[in-house]
């Protein structure tokens, strides 16, 4: 209802508002931009590392290989040289140094062979069990019997089983504790001596040189 005195108000007319455009938000376009130059960066960091490990490969394996090819050479090809010419060298200074060794003279003949000394008589491998031991331990032995007498050799082969007796006596006779002593073996040089010339009634024995003693 209209006063009187008022002026009418015009009727309001409504619009409608144009709808604003979609905008992306400034923080998702930022990180899409960075995940983009994230990946480019990391692809290209991989293949440097991957040329560096490339390049590197070669010169770790001459580190590694370079000592043991040094070792192979000095033990096998310089080392052997070395040695083998300070053989020769010291084998030179012994030839030059030493006076030349004189011809070996021939071997003496054994007993019975021809040629054998005739003052000597040789008991060869002669075995005995030592006193007291009940067979347990025995004495092998190997002498020569050498004299004044040069018919030593005959009167030995003549009576041959005869002072093999007596070498027997006198050496089974003997006790461990006697070869244990001082001295020993020139005790039983005097003993066999002195049992030979008592057995032959006349001095035909003078010394006896041992060439084999074992006590086992």
């Amino acid at each position: 209802m209209i006063r009187p005195g008022t002026a009418a108000e015009p009727p309001v007319t409504l619009r409608a508002m144009p709808a604003k455009p979609e905008t992306t938000p400034p923080n998702a376009a930022s990180g899409a931009g960075a995940s983009a130059a994230v990946a480019p960066a990391t692809e290209s960091t991989k293949r440097s590392l991957s040329g560096l490990l490339s390049s590197l490969l070669p010169v770790a394996i001459v580190l590694i290989a370079t000592p043991a090819l040094t070792w192979a050479v000095a033990e096998f090809l310089l080392i052997p040289r070395i040695e083998k010419r300070l053989a020769s060298a010291v084998a030179g200074a012994d030839i030059q140094g030493k006076p030349s060794a004189p011809s070996e003279s021939p071997a003496e003949p054994k007993n019975g062979e021809p040629g054998a000394p005739a003052n000597t008589f040789e008991f060869s491998n002669i075995v005995v069990n030592l006193a007291g031991t009940m067979g347990t331990r025995y004495l092998k032995t190997t002498f020569l019997v050498t004299g004044v007498d040069n018919n030593l050799k005959n009167v030995f082969e003549s009576n041959k089983a005869k002072l093999t007796d007596v070498t027997l006596n006198v050496l089974s006779s003997l006790s461990l504790p006697d070869l244990e002593e001082a001295g020993a073996k020139n005790l039983i040089r005097e003993k066999l001596v002195a049992a030979y010339n008592q057995a032959l009634g006349k001095r035909v024995a003078d010394q006896v040189y041992f060439s084999d003693f074992v006590v086992q």
